[in-house]
């Protein structure tokens, strides 16, 4: 919605300001897109926006115009579940975790329009250093939010050896809550799964402790989830949100139920990583895709191609399986939008195979699959991710917030493979490295 041009008028004498024309806006809300419009932005926030023959004219004298020839704006994309920094090619080790690998990472997801991502539980505490040099200026890569590291119980799935500490009791979990809100964690993650009956799964008071210790920190809880049981207990106690969907059973009323009167969110539905855990264990049309092989070393692709990595991923004792845990997320998820429950769009990328950037436009492709419209995807990535991770300033392009946003050459509405058609990225109103075709 415009504002007067009066609210122009006091941009600081040596503010940078820039007016964006010529553009079909879809700003996060919902509706379909709004072709001749226009936005103002000074030092990296929206000031104005609405119809370009509205512009304000009372405008610092050297500002600067960027004309977008008729193409489609939509927000920064988020990503509500990822983790970074752990992976060179395919490989996955606690020492690779380096503040030059991270920051390649954030540099990845921004080249595919995801200007903000949430980091689920995997980091070490150089990555708050990253944040807070991000937060204290107008950043070039990805905004992030991280969990610290999250809490895995003993013996128990979940984690990466080496960064996580895992727990053997409640007051252990307290502890290890306490010591990631000392250290300015976003949120807290916690893993609460038996792998299949593989491993032992983290008991009901330890997640109790955990999630009264993030609420004591004025902290959200997240779980990593698996089975309808589980997920039901967890909103009894107090859960915030859910960083995958149930994967056992179909989801109920009673769940459904619970979840929207409690508020909880289902913060990703991550079905791209569900379909990325056996994709691989033939050959997979993407790997051929130039939008796909951009996010990977030559190394990464032709070990994702090859024999012998299909061979393995096949020969898992759970393949067989697999296929039935994506289309029971797919549905699970579908349900739950469908009953009222808040949902936001993640994926679980960053761990071998499930890939940086690409793995979220898969993700809403795989939502329209699933039933929602390319507007619902649309705004679980951005509006609703924003929400779910309580971004007021990111999410949406309206007046005070960050100019975080994706130059489209096609229409993402009209076909959701179009968030794909990527001209250029900004954040904070500047243009960022993009992903060309």
């Amino acid at each position: 919605m415009a504002v007067a041009a009066t609210a122009i008028g006091s941009a600081p004498a040596l503010a940078e300001t820039t007016v964006f024309r010529n553009f079909s806006l879809i700003d996060g809300r919902g509706g379909a897109a709004r072709p001749d419009s226009a936005m103002v932005v000074t030092d990296g926030r929206i000031i104005w926006v609405g119809a370009a023959s509205q512009v304000p004219t009372q405008l610092p004298a050297d500002s600067q115009t960027v004309t977008l020839d008729g193409k489609f704006v939509m927000p920064g994309l988020i990503d509500t579940h990822i983790h970074l920094g752990n992976v060179h090619d395919l490989k996955l080790n606690e020492q690779y975790y380096t503040r030059e690998n991270v920051e390649a990472d954030l540099k990845t997801y921004a080249a595919y329009g995801f200007t903000t991502v949430a980091i689920m539980g995997t980091d070490k505490d150089v990555i708050f250093s990253v944040r807070n040099a991000e937060r204290a200026t107008r950043p070039s890569m990805a905004r992030l939010f991280t969990a610290g590291q999250g809490i895995v119980f003993r013996g128990g799935y979940g984690g990466v050896p080496g960064i996580n500490r895992p727990v053997t009791n409640a007051k252990e979990a307290a502890a290890e809550v306490d010591a990631q809100a000392a250290k300015g964690a976003d949120y807290i993650k916690f893993w609460l799964d038996d792998e299949l009956a593989t491993m032992p799964k983290m008991p009901p008071e330890i997640s109790q402790a955990v999630i009264d210790a993030a609420h004591r920190n004025g902290l959200k809880a997240f779980a990593h989830i698996f089975y309808l049981e589980d997920a039901k207990r967890l909103v009894a106690q107090g859960i915030d949100g859910f960083v995958h969907s149930v994967r056992d059973q179909p989801v109920d009323k009673a769940l459904t139920d619970a979840m929207r009167q409690k508020n909880v969110v289902q913060v990703a539905g991550t079905l791209s990583r569900e379909i990325a855990v056996y994709a691989y264990g033939k050959p997979a049309p993407q790997l051929e895709d130039p939008f796909f092989q951009q996010a990977l070393s030559p190394a990464a692709l032709a070990e994702l191609g090859s024999a012998e990595r299909q061979k393995a991923v096949s020969q898992s004792p759970f393949y067989k399986r697999l296929p039935g845990f994506f289309d029971r997320a797919m549905d699970n998820l579908k349900r739950l939008g469908a009953a009222g429950v808040r949902y936001a769009l993640g994926t679980d990328s960053g761990p071998p195979g499930r890939v940086a950037g690409y793995s979220g436009h898969w993700e809403m492709e795989l939502m329209v699959r699933s039933g929602f419209t390319p507007d619902e995807a649309i705004q679980a990535a951005t509006a609703r991710g924003a929400e779910a991770l309580g971004a007021d300033d990111l999410g949406t392009l309206e007046r005070a917030k960050w100019a975080d946003f994706v130059v489209l050459d096609a229409n993402p509405l009209r076909d959701i493979k179009n968030t794909r058609a990527i001209d250029a990225v900004y954040i904070a109103g500047r243009q960022v490295p993009s992903v060309k075709r």
